[in-house]
């Protein structure tokens, strides 16, 4: 059985010139997740980030020791949170986490919509702009996830899959089908119509799969 192993939330601050929420802090007792987010989670930039298709962050905790491995210079730094989730989740990732995939975690059901795309604020954490191409080769991206219902969560919660869509695709896949170059216009359009893909992603699995000149997703 998945479960919670870390809830974290951060308020937005300045660090070296940028407005960020990136280093998240443990929450050890129960936490509502809205629509827009959990309680007390803040965003930097939310033209970016936040909203209802990215309201909370969940990373797998097996991940953790596979950056590690790979990148033993950072090792200091890959704990948890170095990710800046807001769900640290054993028994899940991204091989088996899929789309549409609703999870009751505490008395929220929530929704997983889309991967995590790596940005600025991601390598400027680590100090080292290889970590974002890093993170596409790898997949190690984590997933974002709708709320559904709301309710209250925290770690040592239970993470019970109550339904998985017909046709559902694992977030790996989409990973493998989004940044495959030349990209496969097939395999774009069925990605289109995935259900419980997230509005943008599917929009632009839509263009490019008619584009005369389609590219992988941008970074």
């Amino acid at each position: 059985m998945p479960s919670l192993l870390q809830l974290r939330t951060g308020r937005a601050r300045l660090v070296d010139g940028h407005v960020t929420a990136y280093g998240r802090d443990q929450q050890h007792g129960p936490v509502t997740a809205h629509a827009l987010g959990l309680a007390g989670d803040e965003v930097g930039d939310p033209r970016v980030h936040g909203g209802p298709e990215k309201a909370v962050y969940a990373y797998a905790a097996s991940n953790y020791p596979l950056w590690a491995a790979d990148h033993p210079q950072h090792a200091a730094r890959l704990v948890p949170g170095a990710f800046g989730e807001n769900l640290l989740v054993e028994g899940l990732d991204e091989e088996s986490a899929h789309v549409g995939d609703r999870y009751r975690i505490g008395t929220a059901l929530v929704e997983v919509c889309q991967p995590r795309q790596p940005c600025a604020t991601f390598a400027r954490w680590f100090d080292d702009p290889l970590m974002v191409k890093a993170m596409v080769r790898n997949g190690r991206s984590g997933w974002y996830l709708r709320v559904v219902e709301e309710g209250a969560m925290q770690g040592g919660d239970a993470v019970t899959l109550e339904h998985r869509p017909d046709g559902a695709w694992s977030i790996a896949r989409v990973l493998r089908v989004s940044y495959r170059s030349p990209p496969d216009k097939a395999e774009l359009a069925a990605l289109a119509r995935a259900p419980g893909l997230a509005t943008s992603w599917a929009d632009w699995a839509a263009r490019t799969a008619v584009s005369e000149r389609p590219g992988p997703k941008a970074l």
